[in-house]
């Protein structure tokens, strides 16, 4: 699917719209403002992929909206080359906004179907990065510690897990909440027993599925 003048233009209005949202990471901007966001969609919806906006991908989920990227993508405060788990690889959109900031990615999926599509679709626009098909909860203890945690679907509480994968100083970003709405949290490792929460506003993500629904 080709990436036209025209896809560019809707971005570049898509960009102004986020920086009047109050977005103000120039890199992460920039992400926006480069990956073609059409290609990750169904072509039913094309026609609205430059619209702040989510909208299905199938498997009962959906593709973010940008600005939802955007902020959690700001929170994460990621630099180059560190190593990031990104839970809940969807399209692959967040991944490729965190391959392009030059993070190393590591990203998990449950849904066999959208990890397979994620795996093919994103090397062959030149993103690369490390997927897995597993529980999301259990993080990738082999790989750990992670410099920066993000999760993308919203999680009834804090996974302790994933707290133990994070680097002591690193950042976790994750919509907390077991109903429709989520509040998005910022969670600091200050030390191998303590860490620091802050919140900033709610969201609306699908739900992050445990142990016992996987594989289904």
């Amino acid at each position: 699917m080709k990436d036209t003048f025209r896809h560019k233009g809707l971005r570049k209005i898509l960009v102004e719209s986020l920086i009047e949202k109050g977005i103000k990471n120039s890199r992460v901007l920039e992400m926006i403002n480069e990956i073609p966001r059409h290609q990750f969609m169904d072509n039913a919806f094309i026609q609205f992929a430059y619209q702040d906006r989510a909208f299905p991908i199938g498997s009962g989920q959906t593709i973010s909206q940008p600005y939802t990227v955007a902020f959690q993508t700001e929170l994460l405060d990621v630099k180059p080359y560190e190593k990031v788990l990104e839970v809940g690889t969807g399209s692959g959109y967040q991944a490729a906004v965190l391959v392009g900031l030059e993070a190393n990615v590591y990203t998990i999926e449950r849904q066999k179907e959208l990890f397979q599509k994620a795996k093919e679709f994103l090397p062959m626009i030149g993103y690369n990065c490390n997927f897995f098909y597993g529980d999301g909860y259990k993080g990738l203890e082999k790989f750990a510690p992670f410099d920066k945690i993000i999760i993308t679907c919203g999680a009834p509480e804090i996974p302790e897990e994933l707290i133990k994968q994070l680097k002591v100083g690193g950042r976790m970003v994750a919509p907390i909440g077991s109903g429709d709405v989520q509040v998005m949290y910022l969670i600091k490792k200050i030390s191998e027993s303590e860490i620091s929460t802050t919140t900033h506003g709610e969201f609306s993500f699908v739900p992050m599925l445990n142990n016992k629904n996987y594989g289904n």
